[in-house]
């Protein structure tokens, strides 16, 4: 009697692509977006090589997918304090958030933040895409919150500016290159940061004991 050859199923092809952003997402983990390719991408999925043209063009539309995961991330957690009441407890709320997001995907931001400074296409996705638009968004809010009297000062974009590109820096080297790192000392640190330049009030660094 001869059997039936096996039944394959289909990957949905939502379900197809997330395979092969979290496989990017793996080895970008490990290494540099520089020693990434195609091959070893696909080597981590359970789908032929030729599927992965199925789904990107190339390589930086890949990069472009793994960052908008990422960045979707940071947006959940920043609405807190973007559409939110924007007082200092939201402030906190969303530093807290942040952190928790970096402590997910710590390894990969480093590798990205790292890659940017040799690899042009990672500049524009990261550096002009994920950085800039927590910048703008940043720089709107505080101009809204001005308006309102909910702000002792308005801060200008430069000042916008350095705050995210300090928080962006200060994460990579704490979290980024020890993930494992205890995340509640980085959260209160930034809170006071935020809280002295947003309110002009100091945020004491409250951390439970461990």
């Amino acid at each position: 009697m001869t059997l039936p050859p096996p039944v394959r199923h289909r990957r949905r092809p939502e379900d197809a692509e997330r395979e092969i952003v979290d496989a990017a997402e793996s080895l970008l983990r490990e290494g540099s977006y520089a020693d990434l390719t195609v091959a070893d991408v696909m080597s981590r999925t359970g789908l032929g090589r030729s599927s992965f043209y199925v789904y990107f063009t190339d390589l930086p539309a890949l990069l472009r997918s793994v960052a908008a995961r990422i960045e979707g991330e940071f947006l959940a957690v920043s609405e807190i304090w973007l559409t939110g009441p924007g007082d200092e407890d939201a402030s906190r709320r969303s530093t807290e958030g942040i952190v928790e997001v970096y402590v997910r995907h710590g390894p990969v931001l480093k590798a990205l933040a790292d890659a940017q400074a040799t690899q042009p296409v990672v500049e524009e996705i990261f550096r002009w895409g994920v950085v800039q638009h927590f910048i703008d968004a940043v720089a709107r809010r505080c101009e809204e919150q001005y308006a309102a009297g909910r702000f002792p000062h308005l801060l200008s974009r430069e000042v916008c500016h350095a705050l995210v590109l300090m928080t962006e820096g200060y994460l990579a080297d704490t979290l980024g290159r020890t993930p494992s790192a205890d995340p509640r000392p980085v959260a209160a640190a930034l809170n006071v940061v935020w809280s002295k330049v947003l309110y002009g009030r100091d945020a004491l660094p409250t951390v439970p004991p461990v």
